[in-house]
């Protein structure tokens, strides 16, 4: 990772820190050599970001979320919304297998 690419990392890294506001998702960054959370793998190569969701039901689940190379050269605000939507997702995803869909 050369040191552009670094540096658009730690940007997205405080960025996607300060967007969680919902209680029910916890966001974990796991970029090697820029942060890892406790939780992180450290022999993973690839960046991504560890999401785990909390059901009503207090159920917890979680994905972790890659940033495959070829989306590196992205801005920041892309990968932003990139890591936002798979968030997004991803919530649906469990709320419709978790609730049938309401």
């Amino acid at each position: 990772m050369d040191r552009e690419v670094k540096e658009k990392f730690e940007r997205l890294a405080q960025e996607l820190k300060d967007l969680m506001a919902n209680p029910d998702i916890d966001i974990e960054v796991c970029f090697k050599d820029i942060e890892m959370g406790d939780s992180c793998d450290i022999d993973k190569k690839i960046p991504y970001v560890k999401v785990k969701y909390i059901t009503e039901e207090h159920d917890v689940h979680e994905k972790d979320i890659e940033i495959a190379e070829d989306n590196w050269s992205k801005s920041v605000e892309e990968l932003k919304e990139y890591v936002t939507f798979m968030i997004e997702q991803f919530m649906e995803e469990i709320d419709s297998v978790e609730y049938g869909g309401e």
